[in-house]
């Protein structure tokens, strides 16, 4: 897995073939929740399209750290996230394995202040995700090798990870046998419509008719949507990570501090990354949606950074295109995949405190070293609703939760945009939250 994980375009296509001119429901985006959303279309009978600008889980999908947590969710998210894990093992039963294994998930706090926080969360939600909090001793005893043990930290031993570029590529392999239609390399450039309804959509390769359109494109959502007239208020912020050589395990979980976090590997290396070092590149998007986040911005403890305008041709670049025909490349044709470079002085950072902290272990090997843009809401909470253009979904703003909770978010869009049940309550998430400025409820600091 480390020296080979195909996160850009160099990667072989494998969905490919002629764009069909009519599906049941187009997917825009490749990433978990979109292929998940087209398996469990196709297992009701549907043929949905998922139409990929780039590659299968080559953006965040495939960059994030694999952990799949109930620990520290937001209330309305936890029970998504329970059914997610559910829906998890049905699909690892179904896929060729991509690591997934209930191995827990572990919060040791920066400070007593933290840890009362920790305390707070699993009092209220700690019952139903089955969260403990530890002791001193306990967590000495779970992280034997860690000197100045921490004075408590909150752990779920039933929260799992995966391996996302393993993950998500399996379930779209299983998606296509259940019978939905992939195609990678082919961009949306926008909506076809009808009496004001959805009636297809136009690619780069050609228009497709289909009367229900789901967007779930992660950090190009916004970007899509403003053309289409829909205001949805998501930034992109970046994620640091590497993976490690394969070394001795010292613990074979998921955990996290400030600045650092570990998860173990199935191929005996660990995936670390900059826990809670978020980079915001100020673009135009940024400085027009302030008023929304003037609550992160003011009194958030979410560890955002912000850096210069935005790169040449990102969602929020400073000459990136907002408007365009249908007939002419768009941005998403100009950049396929969205690939940050890490940031090295954050992960340089989060070796010296790991050796610091593990000093017997010592300097982790390095071998990848790689950063994603993670979607993010003004509330950290996502966007799960219908648009105002009939026939019009959108699943996106996952604020880093995505890979978790993707399988159950792409259930519940597959029975939302059928008009059926979804089971759970989903008003937490409504687009119209953003049609004022007034002030949100924040998802959980912990």
């Amino acid at each position: 897995m480390t020296g080979a994980i195909p996160l850009g375009m160099q990667a072989a296509p494998e969905h490919v073939g002629a764009l069909p001119r009519e599906a049941d429901v187009v997917i825009i985006g490749g990433g978990i929740i979109g292929v998940a959303a087209g398996y469990y279309l196709a297992k009701r009978g549907l043929k949905p399209l998922v139409l990929e600008k780039g590659r299968v889980a080559a953006e965040q999908s495939g960059r994030n750290w694999g952990w799949i947590r109930k620990t520290g969710r937001d209330y309305a998210e936890l029970p998504i996230v329970i059914e997610a894990q559910a829906r998890w093992e049905e699909l690892a039963a179904e896929c060729e394995d991509f690591g997934l294994r209930r191995a827990g998930v572990t919060f040791l706090p920066k400070s007593e202040a933290q840890l009362a926080k920790y305390e707070g969360w699993q009092r209220e939600f700690g019952a139903a995700a089955g969260t403990v909090m530890l002791s001193r001793a306990e967590v000495a005893a779970l992280l034997p090798d860690a000197t100045d043990p921490w004075g408590g930290a909150m752990h779920t031993s039933s929260d799992m990870v995966a391996e996302p570029f393993e993950a998500v590529p399996a379930i779209a392999r299983a998606a296509v046998r259940a019978g939905a239609m992939i195609r990678e390399g082919v961009a949306v450039r926008g909506l076809l419509r009808a009496a004001g309804a959805v009636s297809g959509v136009a690619t780069e390769a050609g228009e497709v008719k289909t009367k229900l359109v789901l967007v779930a494109a992660g950090a190009w959502s916004a970007l899509f949507l403003r053309r289409e007239g829909v205001n949805l208020p998501q930034l992109s912020v970046r994620s640091n990570v590497l993976a490690t050589a394969p070394m001795p395990s010292f613990f074979d979980g998921a955990a996290g501090e400030d600045a650092m976090s570990f998860r173990r590997r199935k191929d005996g290396g660990y995936t670390m990354a900059s826990l809670g070092v978020n980079h915001l590149w100020v673009g135009p998007d940024a400085l027009r949606h302030v008023p929304y986040y003037r609550q992160l911005i003011t009194g958030g403890d979410f560890g955002m950074s912000y850096r210069p305008p935005a790169p040449r041709d990102w969602p929020d670049g400073l000459l990136t295109k907002r408007r365009w025909r249908l007939d002419e490349e768009t941005p998403f044709e100009r950049m396929r995949v969205l690939n940050p470079a890490p940031s090295d002085k954050a992960l340089e950072r989060m070796l010296d405190k790991f050796a610091a902290r593990f000093p017997k272990i010592g300097r982790p090997k390095v071998a990848r070293r790689w950063a994603g843009m993670i979607d993010t809401m003004p509330d950290v909470v996502p966007v799960v609703d219908h648009a105002p253009i009939a026939g019009l979904s959108i699943c996106t703003g996952m604020c880093g939760h995505g890979f978790g909770i993707g399988p159950a978010f792409g259930r519940i869009m597959a029975d939302m945009m059928l008009g059926r049940d979804v089971g759970h309550d989903l008003r937490r998430f409504a687009l119209a939250r953003f049609d004022t400025y007034a002030k949100l409820e924040l998802g959980p600091d912990v």
